[in-house]
């Protein structure tokens, strides 16, 4: 994830990062120009058409879907940005449950029972973080045995039960107390379950292409209509107007599945490191 202070906002217009989509649009807009300049030859300097030609009407279908455009666009970022953010509340979710979990435990059991949760705790957020990446990172097996060819958290979540279930026939933990723990220990999986529904559902797939040949068409017709008034202007013109529909578009792929590694993806790293600092800082 990209930091940043939203208060500087100047200096970023003339600053370039990864995440900026101009490095990967820029031979599109290349390409895009040069067929906008060879329309333009054709029309106004090879077949000579005059100001009263059809064409020039097409630009009034130009106008009529443009606003619907506009809508689609709107609702295309809008809907990966929510994805976005409710990704970012599911882990802040986490964040608070590994903490609460940590504070009961601290004072319900002993140190040698404490030692397995500081190590379960942060690991499920790491394992959790992995999984939805589709990787699984080998850690020590000591506390947990982990079989990576099954569902990794949901391993781990049992191992937490298992153990605080063990406590209460043991008769350190109470029902009363077993209870409250039990909140936190079962949230971890609700949390798991909302954060595979945003990344096993994407955005409908007969949405999303017609988007992209939405766009597509939009742009390759255009110089249609303003080879007539723009002339050779029209080459920077199309490929500012390609730059600004299809950075929208990538934009949204990238933010709708938050849970990868590029630059405007949720800081799930960072995220765990804080749990693990924490849970630490409460009963390591």
């Amino acid at each position: 994830m990209v930091y940043y202070n939203p208060k500087e906002w100047f200096s970023f217009i003339f600053k370039i990062n990864k995440a900026e989509t101009l490095r990967e649009l820029f031979p599109l807009m290349i390409a895009v120009g040069a067929y906008a300049g060879v329309v333009t030859y054709f029309l106004i300097d090879f077949w000579h058409l005059p100001d009263t030609s059809i064409l020039k009407k097409v630009i009034f279908i130009h106008q009529t879907i443009g606003f619907v455009f506009s809508l689609l666009l709107a609702f295309r970022i809008n809907s990966a940005y929510d994805r976005w953010w409710e990704g970012r509340k599911i882990w802040g979710s986490l964040v608070n449950n590994s903490r609460n979990l940590a504070i009961k435990l601290k004072h319900l059991i002993g140190e040698d029972e404490l030692a397995f949760f500081n190590y379960a705790i942060p690991r499920y957020a790491r394992t959790l973080r992995d999984h939805l990446r589709d990787e699984y990172v080998p850690e020590d097996q000591s506390f947990i045995s982990i079989d990576s060819q099954k569902h990794v958290p949901n391993q781990v979540a049992s191992e937490m039960i298992k153990n605080i279930y063990r406590l209460n026939k043991e008769g350190v933990i109470n029902p009363e107390q077993l209870f409250s723990i039990t909140a936190e220990i079962t949230s971890f999986t609700d949390i798991c379950g909302a954060c595979e529904r945003i990344k096993k559902t994407p955005i409908p797939f007969s949405y999303n292409v017609f988007i992209k040949k939405f766009i597509f068409t939009y742009i390759m017709t255009l110089p249609f209509t303003w080879a007539f008034d723009l002339k050779y202007f029209i080459i920077p013109v199309i490929a500012f107007v390609l730059f600004v529909f299809a950075s929208i578009e990538l934009l949204a792929e990238e933010i709708e599945d938050p849970f990868g590694r590029d630059a405007n993806d949720l800081p799930l790293d960072s995220i765990c490191e804080n749990i693990q600092k924490h849970v630490g800082e409460l009963i390591g």
